[in-house]
């Protein structure tokens, strides 16, 4: 008996057995373990195939959101574009109106300097008569003898009316 080499008898139930097992395995248990198998390698090419659909739904959506940043930031340069404008707009018209309004108020104090001018002529006007009759009046009052004296009168008033107005100055 050698450990390496078995007995004939030994080796042929062996053989048997093997070929009993083999036959029931091939009959029944390779069909469904290969029926796995093939289940398995469908799972796995459906587990694939979905990857690829998700990845490429994954690649539009980048894309779409990019597009739609895009049309954000355009959007908001237009805004903001349109804010610049609508504020120069009223920066606009505001000086405008500042420029009217400082219009009306020159053109209201020409009419009242104007008004005060008319009217510091008309009392100017009213002085000179009021002068010029007090004058005449005391002229007339005067009991004027000779030339000389109406000479002296004449000297002495204008020194009374021009007096006043060289103290002003």
């Amino acid at each position: 008996m050698s450990l390496l080499l078995p007995d004939s008898g030994l080796l042929f139930w062996m053989v048997l057995i093997f070929a009993i097992v083999f036959v029931i395995l091939a009959k029944f248990g390779f069909p469904v373990i290969t029926r796995m198998m093939d289940k398995r390698k469908e799972y796995i090419d459906n587990s694939l195939r979905l990857a690829k659909e998700a990845d490429a739904k994954m690649g539009r959506i980048l894309e779409e959101q990019a597009r739609i940043m895009a049309q954000a930031r355009e959007e908001q340069n237009r805004i903001l574009k349109e804010a610049a404008q609508a504020r120069d707009n009223i920066v606009r018209k505001a000086q405008e109106q500042a420029q009217d309004e400082a219009k009306k108020i020159l053109d209201e104090a020409k009419v009242r300097l104007e008004a005060e001018k008319e009217s510091a002529l008309r009392e100017i006007r009213s002085q000179v008569a009021m002068l010029s009759v007090r004058v005449a009046e005391k002229v007339v009052r005067q009991n004027l003898e000779s030339d000389k004296a109406q000479m002296d009168l004449v000297y002495r008033m204008l020194d009374e009316v021009t007096a006043p107005s060289k103290d002003k100055n």
